[in-house]
C-alpha cells in the first residue's frame, strides 16, 4: 500500500504542468467540503461524483449504476442487501477501501451524535456487516424499496472515518473519486487535480479543475466570454439566449429535477381555506412564467414530482389559468374584494425573485394585493424555513431519486415543515407510509399517483416548473451533461 507521503510527492510532480486544466465558474461557494455533515447543495454540485463516490451512482439518464460496488443482491423479503465491492480502490490519503471502510462510513452516518444532514435515511438500517474483505451486507428493520436511492445520495458517499491527513473532511476532503483535493481559497476558488491512482482507465480526462466562485450571473458569463473561465454553470435564461447564437460557445441545458413552488403558509389565514388556495392556483399562468422568466428553459409541473422521476403524474391541467374562477372562489371564501398579503423572497436567487414578482402581478388581477419582501438567504432560512414566519414565498426544492425521499415534507415525520403547518391529510400520510415499505413496483406507482393528486388538489403549494439547468462552455469542451440530481460530473469531460 502506498504511503500518504508518496502520494503527496506524486501530486506535487503532477502540479508542474496543466495542459488539461478546466476553469469552471459557479455561483455559490460551499460552506464546507463535507456533504456528510452539511446539507449545502453547493458541496454536492462540486464534489459528488468528482471527489466523493457512493456504492452506486446515478447517470445522466437517472439510472443506477455500479460504482464502488460492482454488483448487489436483495433477499426476497427485502430485508437484506448484499454488495460486492470493487477491488483495487484506495482513498485519496492511501487508506484502504474495503468492507470495513464501508461499514465504518455508514456507522458514522448512523451514530446517535451524527452530523449527517439526513439521519432519517439510515434509520431503517439494523446492522452493517463486513462479510469478508470485499463484501458488505446491510440488514434492514423493514423493507426499503428505495434503498438504492438512499445509497446514491451525496449524504451516503463513502469516506474514511479517520483520514490520514489528520484534518476534518470539511477542510480537507478525502474520497475515492477521479479527482483529489488540492486547494481551497475561500471567497475565490476550489482546486481539484487528477487522481493518478483512479481505478477506471482513462478517467478523468482532465488534469486539473478550478472552480471559481462568481455569484453575479452577468459576471460569470462575462468571464466566459473574456476567456477567463472555460465553463459557466447556472447561466440565467436571458443570458443563455445570447450564447446560444454564438459559434464560439456551446450551451447544454435540461431539466434538473428541481421543483419550483409558490409555498403557501397553510397555518395563516386566509390560506387555511382551500377555496383561497384554489383561487391562487386559478390566478397563476405557469405557462406565462416559463415564457417570461425561464424564456422556455423550464418544464411545467402540476404536482410535487417532476417528469425526471418514473412516478411522475401530469397534473398541470388540474387548475387551469382562469382568473374569473379565482374571483368566484375568493367571493365564496368571504373575500369578494380580495385581501392583502406578503411574499417573502430570497434576494440571492434572482430567478425566484423574478418568478415571485410575476406571480404577485397575476394575483393582483384577482384582487390579492401582494407586498414583496426581499430578505437575504440567511434570513430566509431562519424566518421562512425554520420558523414558518411568512405568508407566501417562491423557492426550489432539489429533487430526490425516489418519491419516498422527495415527499417527506408532506408526511407524518415532518408535521411542522414550513409549508404544511396547519395542514394534514390522513389518507396521504397512510399512503406515504405504505410507499416506504412496499416492494411491489405496480402498487408503488398507484400509491404515489394518488399521493401526488391529493397534494395538488389540496394546493398545499402551487407547483410551477422544473427549471432547466443551463451550462455554457467555450467551443471544444465535450462531455458536459445535466443530471437529475444536484451534481456537476466532470469525470468524463474533455477538451476537444
Amino acid at each position: 500500500m502506498r504511503s500518504l507521503g508518496a502520494f503527496a510527492f506524486l501530486l506535487s510532480l503532477a502540479f508542474l504542468g496543466w495542459a488539461g486544466e478546466l476553469v469552471v465558474a459557479v455561483s455559490t461557494e460551499p460552506p464546507t467540503l463535507d456533504p456528510t455533515t452539511n446539507p449545502a447543495a453547493a458541496i454536492d454540485l462540486l464534489l459528488h461524483h468528482n471527489l466523493y463516490e457512493c456504492l452506486v451512482q446515478v447517470d445522466a439518464e437517472g439510472n443506477y449504476r455500479p460504482r464502488l460496488a460492482t454488483s448487489w443482491e436483495v433477499s426476497p423479503d427485502g430485508l437484506t442487501w448484499t454488495f460486492h465491492l470493487r477491488r483495487g480502490v484506495s482513498f485519496h490519503d492511501g487508506t484502504p477501501f474495503d468492507a470495513e471502510a464501508v461499514r465504518g462510513s455508514f456507522l458514522r452516518a448512523m451514530a446517535p451524535d451524527t452530523l449527517n444532514p439526513h439521519p432519517e435515511y439510515y434509520s431503517d438500517i439494523a446492522a452493517v456487516e463486513a462479510v469478508d474483505e470485499y463484501t458488505v451486507r446491510f440488514r434492514l428493520k423493514r423493507p426499503v424499496p428505495y434503498f438504492l436511492a438512499v445509497l446514491a445520495q451525496a449524504d451516503s458517499v463513502v469516506v474514511p472515518v479517520k483520514p490520514r491527513t489528520g484534518k476534518p473532511l470539511a477542510e480537507y476532503p478525502v474520497g475515492t473519486g477521479p479527482f483529489v483535493f488540492r486547494e481551497w481559497r475561500p471567497g475565490d476558488r476550489l482546486v481539484l487535480e487528477r487522481n493518478p491512482y483512479y481505478y477506471e482507465a482513462g478517467i478523468p480526462a482532465l488534469d486539473r479543475v478550478v472552480f471559481r466562485f462568481i455569484p453575479d450571473d452577468s459576471a460569470r458569463v462575462l468571464a466566459l466570454r473574456a476567456g477567463d473561465v472555460d465553463v459557466a454553470v447556472d447561466v440565467p435564461p436571458q443570458l443563455a439566449v445570447g450564447l446560444e447564437g454564438d459559434w464560439d460557445f456551446v450551451v447544454v441545458s435540461g431539466p434538473m429535477n428541481l421543483v419550483q413552488i409558490l409555498a403557501i403558509n397553510n397555518a395563516h389565514k386566509p390560506f387555511d381555506d382551500l377555496r383561497v388556495r384554489q383561487a391562487i392556483a386559478h390566478a397563476i399562468d405557469r405557462g406565462k412564467i416559463i415564457e417570461l422568466v425561464s424564456l422556455g428553459y423550464g418544464t411545467p409541473i402540476g404536482g410535487p414530482l417532476t417528469p425526471e422521476t418514473p412516478y411522475y403524474v401530469d397534473l398541470t391541467d388540474l387548475y387551469p389559468y382562469e382568473p374569473a374562477r379565482a374571483r368566484e372562489l375568493l367571493a365564496q371564501a368571504g373575500y369578494p374584494d380580495g385581501f392583502e398579503t406578503t411574499m417573502t423572497l430570497p434576494s440571492n436567487y434572482e430567478f425566484h425573485v423574478r418568478t415571485g414578482e410575476l406571480i404577485a402581478a397575476m394575483l393582483s388581477e384577482v384582487g390579492i394585493k401582494v407586498k414583496i419582501q426581499l430578505v437575504d438567504w440567511g434570513t430566509w432560512l431562519e424566518k421562512v424555513y425554520a420558523q414558518a414566519d411568512y405568508d407566501l414565498t417562491v423557492i426550489g426544492h432539489i429533487g430526490r431519486l425516489d418519491p419516498a425521499l422527495m415527499l417527506t415534507g408532506y408526511g407524518r415525520e415532518r408535521p411542522d415543515y414550513y409549508f404544511r403547518r396547519g395542514w394534514r391529510n390522513e389518507e396521504l400520510e397512510k399512503l406515504l407510509e405504505e410507499g416506504k415499505t412496499c416492494m411491489d413496483p405496480q402498487r408503488r406507482r398507484e400509491i404515489y399517483a394518488r399521493a401526488q393528486r391529493i397534494i395538488a388538489e389540496e394546493v398545499v403549494n402551487y407547483f410551477i416548473q422544473d427549471p432547466h439547468r443551463i451550462i455554457a462552455a467555450r467551443k471544444g469542451i465535450e462531455g458536459l451533461a445535466v443530471y437529475p440530481i444536484y451534481v456537476l460530473d466532470l469525470s468524463r469531460v474533455s477538451e476537444g
